[in-house]
């Protein structure tokens, strides 16, 4: 028997491969379906399911497309209503795999389809579980994610994860391996670790969430600090339980070149919003006006979801050579489908062709230090969270998820200064304000991180709530 966890840090996401002699399962697989299929066809197996623990918000899984090229049935939980063909299993209903077993444990909370699968080897040993939104290391599912599809409250989907948790996972083995589907710096929980894999007795004793006396504490302690989910995860809700596009469609479409001569008018055309994918330290020197920067080396595919929003928005890219393909395939994680083209040659042959040319005031802390003084405006753009650990004295906290709110009230009459943690948020809340006219700030480079470093500015630990711009 072999597990492999497959790990996609931008979306802090785990898929699992899972072979039994000549046959495997893979358990909430990506959009991009290449890499299992390469695994399958290495290891000389057949696929034989393809198991679903709930109908994802955070990203697009890749269950259709890899149905599709395999013949691999889809396998979901009791409760689940998909509008493609899939097995919709009773609780306690076991699917063997080679030599192995695994059991359907049907956990709601998360979502009322949410689903654990306990995998019991060769030798009838119940020995992992894979818990989905479930149970995370060091947290639980937000329960606030499903309301809209039920009646019922956040609240009523707390109480019911919480006899999920007491019901089908604390009784289990303390030795047997915890596999979640998410790990830190994922939307979908408020308090994960960092580490991706844990026997359940280690989270017996520290997950705050397993530790609560009672439902009524459960029910707050698992509510308490929980912000608003990205707005588009809704839409990867839908298009999870509906069906989508074949990557392969989505990716013909998405690597169609558009010289620097035609873009503005394909972008007109077509409506589409111009996104560089670009380093914030390349953007700033020079972009396509009225651009959106998110670069693909960070946070990429979670920041398009918040900031764009709709996913059906068509999208024109630049991006660095070479890296179309990449860029799509990164957003179609998110759902974002309708690329219509890409800059060929990439912003150098925009400057060649003599294509107008923005740009955003960059300076480094220590220019910062040089420039500040105590009548200056700074934005903050880190979270509350963030900002309220330590931030610069008589900072505003305008967070980057909430600039469509925000950049309304700016008076671009006013100079301020911008920053962020390292420089890559700030350069896409940069980037915006500047596409609704807004142009009259300096952006700091290596943000609150590189500040510190001048030792020159008193900072504070504390957030002043009455404090607006």
């Amino acid at each position: 028997m072999k597990i492999e966890q497959i790990y996609t840090g931008c979306l802090a996401q785990g898929a699992y491969y899972i072979v039994s002699e000549n046959e495997a399962a893979i358990i909430d697989p990506l959009r991009e379906v290449k890499p299992y299929l390469d695994r399958l066809e290495k290891d000389n197996v057949t696929l034989k399911y393809i198991f679903e623990t709930h109908f994802h918000a955070d990203f697009v899984s890749g269950h259709l497309d890899l149905s599709e090229k395999t013949g691999a049935p889809i396998i979901y939980g009791p409760t689940a209503a998909p509008e493609f063909e899939a097995i919709i299993a009773e609780d306690n209903q076991i699917f063997e795999i080679g030599k192995i077993k695994i059991k359907v444990l049907h956990t709601p909370g998360h979502t009322m389809e949410s689903s654990t699968y306990l995998l019991i080897d060769e030798n009838g040993t119940e020995t992992a579980i894979f818990t989905g939104d479930t149970l995370f290391l060091g947290d639980v599912g937000r329960p606030d994610l499903a309301q809209k599809a039920t009646s019922l409250t956040q609240e009523d989907l707390a109480g019911i994860l919480y006899d999920s948790l007491q019901s089908k996972i604390m009784p289990l083995d303390d030795s047997i391996t915890v596999y979640p589907a998410h790990g830190a710096g994922s939307a979908c929980g408020k308090n994960m670790q960092k580490e991706t894999v844990d026997i359940l007795g280690n989270q017996k004793r520290t997950n705050y969430a397993l530790n609560q006396p009672d439902k009524e504490s459960f029910i707050r302690e698992v509510l308490d600090g929980l912000t608003a989910p990205p707005k588009y995860f809704g839409m990867n809700v839908a298009m999870n339980k509906g069906g989508y596009e074949s990557l392969d469609v989505v990716m013909d479409k998405g690597l169609t070149p558009v010289s620097a001569e035609d873009f503005e008018a394909f972008a007109e055309e077509t409506g589409a919003l111009i996104l560089d994918t670009r380093s914030a330290a390349e953007f700033h020197k020079g972009f396509i006006p009225n651009s959106i920067n998110i670069g693909i080396k960070g946070d990429f595919a979670p920041w398009v979801g918040t900031l764009i929003v709709d996913v059906k928005h068509p999208l024109l890219l630049v991006t660095d050579t070479e890296m179309e393909e990449e860029v799509i395939t990164r957003l179609s994680r998110v759902g974002f489908d309708h690329v219509v083209g890409y800059l060929k040659g990439g912003f150098e042959a925009w400057k060649k062709a003599g294509r107008e040319i923005d740009e955003i005031k960059r300076i480094t802390p220590t220019e910062f230090a040089d420039q500040f003084t105590e009548e200056a405006t700074v934005i903050d753009v880190r979270k509350l969270s963030e900002y309220s650990a330590e931030h610069i004295d008589n900072a505003y906290n305008k967070p980057l998820d909430t600039i469509s709110e925000w950049a309304r009230g700016i008076d671009d009459s006013k100079h301020f200064f911008l920053h962020c943690a390292g420089g890559y948020r700030s350069m896409i809340a940069a980037s915006i304000l500047n596409s609704h006219g807004i142009r009259n700030f300096t952006e700091i480079e290596g943000g609150f991180n590189g500040i510190k470093k001048t030792e020159k500015f008193p900072t504070t630990d504390f957030v002043c709530q009455s404090k607006t711009l």
